[in-house]
C-alpha cells in the first residue's frame, strides 16, 4: 500500500467492551458484539451502515451474522495479537480501492474465563509440534525465554532492567481506573513474585483476561462527518519471519518488527523522532525493549537502560504503553486491539493517563512468538 492510500483513511470509531478483566458471564462472540455495539455508538452508526467486517479468532462471517451485517468485504487474517493492526492496513487498501466504504474491525476473547472460546491446540504435524514441543517448549513463557536469555547474554541486559519494564508500566496503570493491576510495584516486588519460566517472574508476564474492542475505518474525506475527533492512518506495515522462535534469523532482534515498522515509517514519511506516543505489544517484559530497538528509538543494547532511566514512564520523554499495557491493563490473548485503542484515546485527548501534546502515535504489534508483526502510524492531523 502506498503512502497516498494510507493517508486516505481514518479511524472514526473506537471503543472497548463495557468491562475488561474477569467476565465469566460473557462469551467470546458476545464480547465481539458488545465491542462492536459500543464502537458503532461511538461514531453514530448502525450495523446497516457497515459493508466490511474483519475479525480474528472467530470468523468474521460469524461476527457479521451475529451483528446482522451482510458485508461485501471480509478479512479473516489471523496472525496472533497483531491481526488487528494488519486488519487496519487491509481496510485502508480496500477503502482506497473502492472495495469497501465502512469497515468494522472487531475483537472479543474470553481468554481468562474461556466461555465460548475456540480451542486452538498446536497440531503435532505443525512445525512447532514437530520441532519445539517435543523438547519442552510448550507455550509463550517457555518460547519467549529463548530470545530474552540470548539478548541478556549478548547485550548485558540485567534482571533489574528487565523487571523495571513492569514497574514503569504499572506507573501508567495507577492512573487508569480500568486497569486490572493498579497497585504500585518496585523491582523488589517483581523479584518476589514467583518465577514462571526463567528469567520471567509473574509480574514480567502478561495478564490473562477477558474483553474486547472494535474500530470503524472510513475514508479520510468522510472523517469529519463523525462526532469524535478522527484519527488518521498515516502509515502501515506488516511482516512475518518464522513460525517458531528457534528458527529466527537472530533471536536478539525481530526481523518482522524491523520490516513492518520500516514500511510504516516510510509510508508516513516520518521517523522515530517525530513520534509523541508509543504502544509496543508487551506480552512479556522484554517485548517493549525489542520494540524500542527494532523500531529505531534507541540503539542496539540500549533499551534496558533507557526504560530504567524513566524515559517511558509518566513524565518521560517517550511515553510508552500508557494504559498499563498487557502487563497491567489487560491481555486477552491477542492484545493488539487494546494497543490501538489506547493510541486512539491519546490522539483524541481522552485517555485516562493523557499525555499532553500527542499528535503522532506509533503502534507496534506482535503475532505469536515473534512470528509476525504489524505497525501503524496514527495522527490527529491529516
Amino acid at each position: 500500500m502506498t503512502a497516498k492510500q494510507a493517508n486516505q483513511v481514518a479511524i472514526v470509531g473506537a471503543a472497548e467492551t463495557n468491562e475488561v478483566g474477569k467476565l465469566p458471564g460473557v462469551s467470546a462472540i458476545q464480547l465481539h458484539a458488545e465491542a462492536a455495539r459500543n464502537t458503532l455508538a461511538d461514531c453514530g452508526l448502525t450495523p446497516a451502515d457497515v459493508d466490511g467486517v474483519a475479525a480474528a479468532g472467530i470468523s468474521p462471517i460469524e461476527v457479521a451474522h451475529y451483528l446482522g451485517v451482510t458485508p461485501i468485504w471480509i478479512d479473516n487474517t489471523a496472525i496472533g495479537g497483531c491481526s488487528f493492526l494488519v486488519h487496519v492496513r487491509h481496510a485502508a487498501a480496500a477503502i482506497a480501492s473502492g472495495k469497501a466504504r465502512t469497515v468494522l474491525i472487531t475483537h472479543g476473547q474470553s481468554g481468562r474465563s474461556r466461555v465460548g472460546q475456540p480451542s486452538m491446540p498446536a497440531s503435532p504435524q505443525s512445525i512447532q509440534g514437530q520441532f519445539e514441543a517435543p523438547y519442552g517448549v510448550l507455550g509463550p513463557p517457555t518460547a519467549f525465554t529463548i530470545p530474552v536469555l540470548r539478548y541478556m547474554k549478548e547485550y548485558g541486559l540485567t534482571h533489574e532492567q528487565l523487571a523495571y519494564v513492569a514497574v514503569a508500566q504499572r506507573k501508567w496503570a495507577q492512573r487508569n481506573p480500568r486497569a486490572m493491576m493498579r497497585d504500585p510495584i518496585t523491582v523488589d516486588d517483581v523479584f518476589a513474585s514467583r518465577v514462571i519460566a526463567y528469567p520471567f517472574h509473574l509480574l514480567e508476564c502478561c495478564l490473562v483476561t477477558d474483553g474486547g474492542g472494535a474500530l470503524v475505518v472510513v475514508s479520510a474525506e468522510r472523517a469529519r462527518d463523525f462526532p469524535k475527533r478522527p484519527v488518521y492512518v498515516l502509515g502501515t506495515g506488516e511482516a512475518c519471519e518464522s513460525p517458531i522462535v528457534s528458527q529466527m534469523e537472530d533471536v536478539t532482534t525481530s526481523k518482522a518488527f524491523r520490516l513492518s515498522s520500516r514500511e510504516a515509517f516510510a509510508e508516513a514519511g516520518i521517523g522515530p523522532a517525530d513520534v509523541d506516543h508509543l504502544m509496543v505489544y508487551d506480552a512479556f517484559a522484554h517485548l517493549p525493549l525489542y520494540g524500542l530497538e527494532d523500531l529505531g528509538f534507541v540503539g542496539r543494547g540500549e533499551a534496558g537502560a533507557f526504560v530504567a532511566e524513566g524515559n517511558t514512564e509518566p513524565g518521560g520523554r517517550l511515553p510508552m504503553n500508557t494504559s498499563g499495557g498487557g502487563l497491567s491493563y489487560t491481555h486477552t490473548g491477542m492484545y493488539g486491539m487494546f494497543a490501538i485503542q489506547e493510541s486512539v484515546r491519546q490522539l483524541r485527548g481522552e485517555a485516562a493517563a493523557q499525555v499532553e501534546g500527542v499528535e503522532v502515535g506509533f503502534v507496534q504489534g506482535v503475532g505469536g512468538m515473534f512470528m509476525a508483526a504489524g505497525s501503524l502510524v496514527l495522527s490527529n492531523a491529516s
